[in-house]
């Protein structure tokens, strides 16, 4: 008897979110999450195919047809289970993984439909794990007497924890700052990514055995040298924390931010409970972020919370080039942030006091796509203009800190100062170092960050084994 065809639903099951009137007051998280009933509904949209594309889409490989076949039928536990057999941060991933660009936009329905929601659903199955009280540990290997040092909290340095500790290895992070998740909380701001979400993915990893040590800066507190006298192996996963700047007149003016330290004291030191929390920020009624990555909306959506009257993102491209997600360019503009595209700054104007008061920019048009494969911008002559404000904040990217490179001499980097690594295994240039994430490339996304942490975990596990360089 044939297979009866499975009926296609065209469109994603809508998740319910707060109204942007009345969360651009707020620091609560947007979208409120699938109900039990929605997911199931959402996982059943699945056409399960013989060849899922979609698991090749993900950088951490998660089954996916695998566990959106136990959502379809509601068995949450075993979905989540599959899930965190690759996967040591899903409710993280869930929320701000670029999804459309990976595993859904791999899936079979995304050529004529909507894609299955994936990103939702794990997102669901993690959330829906926490409710059911503390999640179970699996069941360890006996230790192999390895020891090995992660630098670094965020999803690079927790993904290689996570798989390292599951081999019976012994792990310690060492987080420079006074909170563990890196990017994860001082860069995401809490309405993308509740802190207590990533608080509750780092106290997993921790209850696998993984010890933390915070407040602790490897190259100034002890050198990676100093590491390899008591540890096995070594991970660099100290992400992109030294901020690009313009270098345009007038850009050490008050009240012009980098996004680092402003998503810093926005998110990880509170600024936005002042002075509940004692973080000074200036919040400016006109600020304009410069760039159009997620770090940009992240900064353009803090400052309407903030009581930014008015909130404009400046884009020297179009909005078709923008690198942020589809979903954060949307909640901007659902929030009321302005879009000045096709626009360039070429200086910052002051005050007599040395504060900020306008932004002198100039127009552009679209030339030939440069080596991003992007169009490169064009200035238009005599196109200058000024936009009035009081806060600017330069989303235009980071680098990695120089601290543990001056500090390992024999530690090869490249442009920007990335750490160089063989992009399967996460080796570096020093014997028993191995290195991920935006250290190694620059600003990315988390999820590539985990990819690189679970390829490295892989690799280092060998060389434990082995001791084969």
């Amino acid at each position: 008897m044939s297979k009866k065809p499975k009926q296609i639903i065209p469109k994603k099951t809508p998740m319910p979110e707060q109204p942007p009137a009345e969360r651009i007051k707020n620091y609560d998280e947007v979208p409120y999450g699938y109900t039990p009933e929605q997911a199931m509904a959402e996982a059943k949209r699945c056409l399960e195919c013989a060849r899922p594309l979609c698991v090749d889409g993900c950088p951490v490989n998660i089954n996916i047809p695998a566990f959106l076949k136990l959502a379809a039928e509601g068995d949450f536990r075993g979905a989540i289970n599959i899930i965190k057999e690759t996967n040591a941060l899903p409710a993280v991933s869930g929320r701000v993984c670029p999804q459309e660009e990976q595993c859904e936009g791999k899936c079979a329905l995304s050529k004529r439909f909507e894609s299955v929601a994936v990103g939702r659903l794990e997102r669901f199955a993690a959330d829906w794990e926490a409710t059911q009280g503390t999640p179970p540990i699996p069941e360890l290997p006996s230790p192999t007497g390895k020891k090995v040092a992660v630098v670094g909290s965020g999803p690079a340095g927790i993904t290689v924890a996570a798989g390292l500790v599951r081999k019976g290895h012994h792990v310690t992070i060492f987080e420079a700052l006074h909170e563990p998740g890196g990017v994860l909380v001082y860069g995401i701001p809490e309405f993308r990514l509740p802190k207590a979400v990533v608080r509750r993915e780092v106290e997993y990893v921790c209850r696998l055995g993984v010890k933390l040590v915070k407040d602790f800066v490897v190259g100034a507190a002890e050198t990676v040298d100093e590491l390899l006298e008591e540890y096995d192996a070594v991970f660099l996963g100290t992400g992109a924390g030294l901020p690009w700047f313009l270098n345009i007149p007038g850009e050490n003016l008050n009240g012009v931010y980098s996004a680092n330290e402003y998503l810093t004291r926005a998110n990880l030191m509170k600024a936005y409970r002042f002075p509940e929390y004692d973080t000074p920020i200036a919040r400016g009624k006109r600020v304009a972020t410069v760039g159009g990555g997620n770090v940009a909306m992240d900064s353009a959506r803090t400052a309407l919370r903030l009581g930014a009257e008015e909130s404009i993102i400046v884009y020297r491209r179009s909005r078709e080039e923008m690198p942020a997600r589809a979903e954060e360019i949307h909640h901007a503009e659902q929030e009321g942030v302005r879009f000045e595209l096709l626009t360039t700054p070429i200086a910052f104007h002051g005050d007599s006091n040395g504060w900020v008061k306008e932004i002198e920019c100039i127009r552009n048009q679209l030339g030939e796509p440069d080596a991003s494969g992007r169009r490169r911008p064009v200035p238009i002559k005599n196109s200058n203009f000024r936009i009035p404000i009081d806060v600017a904040v330069l989303a235009i990217g980071q680098s990695p800190n120089p601290l543990i490179p001056k500090t390992t001499p024999d530690l090869k980097t490249g442009k920007d100062g990335v750490v160089i690594i063989d992009n399967e295994t996460g080796r570096t240039s020093k014997k028993g170092v191995f290195a991920g994430g935006d250290v190694a490339t620059g600003g990315a996304t988390v999820i590539l960050a985990m990819g690189q942490g679970k390829k490295a975990a892989k690799a280092m596990d060998e060389y434990l084994k082995t001791g084969q360089w």
